[in-house]
């Protein structure tokens, strides 16, 4: 079975809490809508899977949200491409692999302790994006 999204969240600055939602804007060079790092120059999106939040999770010994991660979008199945220039894309719209995503120096506060080392090598992927549209919860992804 394919890939899809099963979940979008964004946050409107740093320190913020994300938030879910439905559906999203992709801008080409620019990132989400709405998104704290909408018009970064690389830093448009950042993906993670649920197969790792599960991992963590068992790590942990207590559930990872996928909003709770900061990460753009949670897709369903996985392993993503972490390497530089590979792609991937989701309801039409390309993205560019940056870099792996490392956890971020919240997720021990927001979490719980031990959050931050549980998502090592978890934290997802940073993309750009090379094109623009709609991305939903419930696209395909084409890894």
């Amino acid at each position: 079975m394919s890939p899809t999204v099963h979940a979008i969240h964004i946050a409107p600055a740093s320190r913020l809490p994300t938030r879910p939602v439905a559906s999203v804007e992709a801008e080409a060079g620019r990132g989400l809508v709405g998104d704290r790092y909408h018009g970064t120059r690389h830093r448009h999106v950042t993906v993670q899977t649920l197969p790792d939040l599960a991992a963590a999770a068992a790590d942990l010994g207590s559930p990872v949200e996928p909003g709770a991660t900061r990460r753009n979008i949670t897709t369903t199945e996985g392993p993503l491409p972490t390497r530089p220039g590979e792609r991937i894309r989701i309801a039409g719209v390309e993205l560019e692999v940056v870099r792996i995503a490392a956890p971020c120096r919240l997720l021990d506060d927001w979490i719980g302790d031990g959050a931050r080392r549980a998502m090592h090598a978890r934290g997802g992927t940073v993309f750009r994006l090379l094109g623009s549209g709609t991305i939903r919860v419930g696209d395909p992804v084409l890894l």
